[in-house]
């Protein structure tokens, strides 16, 4: 037999057994034969033995909740109105300063005139395209320059360890 024949009857074999259900043994079973449950009808309202004790299954039906999602009580449409969770509203940009202002114009407004003026084909001169470029490195500059990213003004001569 060739190696693709051995494949084709392997998984002949899968197919044919797909359906059938099997028998195992406790000694292939991981778990111990206590806890093998019968499978009986889901409507028989008949009593199941467990490891020795008899449970009547209507009253394990009556304590297990239904997982139906039509089914909904009136109480948790209640509760869902109510603990749903509303953030506070944000706190307030803060304010910029005219120099900022100016950084971030300069930063955004240099390129964007470059880009409207070669998609409208308006005439660029060199002196035109200098200032753009310059706007926008020098808007970046002035924006990493007010960074600040020192101690605040107020810490005083001890920076020590901030919170």
């Amino acid at each position: 037999m060739t190696p693709q024949s051995d494949e084709d009857e392997v998984w002949r074999q899968i197919v044919a057994s797909f359906n059938q259900s099997t028998e195992t043994t406790s000694a292939v079973q991981p778990w111990p034969d206590r806890e093998n449950v019968p499978v009986e009808s889901p409507t028989a309202p008949e009593t199941a033995t467990v490891a020795g004790v008899r449970e009547d299954t209507r009253d394990v039906e009556s304590r297990v909740p239904s997982h139906d999602p039509g089914e909904q009580d009136a109480t948790a449409e209640a509760d869902d109105e109510t603990d749903h969770y509303e953030p506070p509203p944000p706190p307030p940009l803060p304010k910029m300063d005219a120099g900022t202002k100016i950084a971030w114009l300069a930063l955004f407004g240099g390129p964007a005139y470059l880009l409207l003026a070669a998609l409208l084909s308006w005439p660029m001169d060199g002196w035109i395209l200098f200032s753009a470029i310059a706007a926008f490195i020098g808007g970046f500059v002035a924006l990493i320059v007010r960074m600040g990213d020192g101690p605040p003004p107020d810490s005083g001569w001890d920076d020590g360890a901030i919170v």
